[in-house]
């Protein structure tokens, strides 16, 4: 699929296509929300699917032109607003939950708050920055029966993402997975990943994960 993405804007790759085939039917009619939407790839393939009502959120200037343009020129309903992860949405119930937040483990030399593209992927020492805050805010944005979907690393704890989203009432399962090899900027990481401990010596791949939370009717 081509996309427009002017610089600075995330470029969909595995973990993008990864939850793209997990959200593979919508229910006519559903409201969806994808939250730090990029491109609007996975937006986009909501409102085709047969959503009633899609909104994309990112907190990135660039990012939101970026899927408004990308839904423009494909003629789909799809209505793109700025926003801190879920910031501007907060009074809204959607049926289905759509996120590819930053997972990425920061090194030691990173700055604490990323600026520019790095926002896209860098999710602090141990990955959860953002997927802490996703976990407490996005299950009250659930209506009853709807569903959220979050891809992220192994890397960053997958048992961590259960727990949470267990603990605020939802029922969790996790799958697909898919063995991902790094890209540019995990390899520009490994060296630090190595000597955490996160992974190991020579390993150049990552496990991607779509964890499936549903909240009950």
């Amino acid at each position: 699929m081509w996309l427009f993405r002017p610089p600075g804007v995330y470029r969909p790759q595995g973990d993008t296509w990864l939850l793209a085939e997990a959200l593979r039917t919508v229910r006519l009619g559903a409201r969806v929300l994808d939250v730090g939407t990029g491109t609007g790839a996975l937006a986009l393939a909501a409102a085709r699917s047969g959503a009633g009502q899609v909104i994309a959120v990112d907190v990135c200037a660039q990012a939101v032109f970026s899927a408004r343009v990308n839904a423009w020129l494909r003629r789909l309903p799809v209505r793109v607003v700025q926003s801190d992860l879920v910031d501007a949405v907060r009074d809204e119930a959607f049926d289905l939950i759509l996120a590819n937040p930053p997972y990425v483990c920061s090194t030691a030399t990173d700055p604490v708050r990323p600026r520019g593209p790095k926002r896209a992927w860098d999710g602090g020492a141990g990955g959860r920055v953002v997927l802490d805050r996703l976990c407490a805010t996005a299950p009250a944005l659930l209506a009853p029966g709807g569903t959220l979907l979050i891809v992220q690393s192994a890397l960053c704890g997958i048992d961590s993402t259960v727990d949470l989203l267990r603990t605020a009432g939802l029922r969790v399962t996790v799958g697909p997975r898919r063995r991902q090899p790094f890209g540019p900027v995990m390899m520009a990481r490994a060296r630090d990943l190595e000597e955490r401990g996160l992974i190991c010596p020579e390993q150049r791949y990552e496990e991607l994960a779509v964890i499936r939370a549903e909240r009950q009717r």
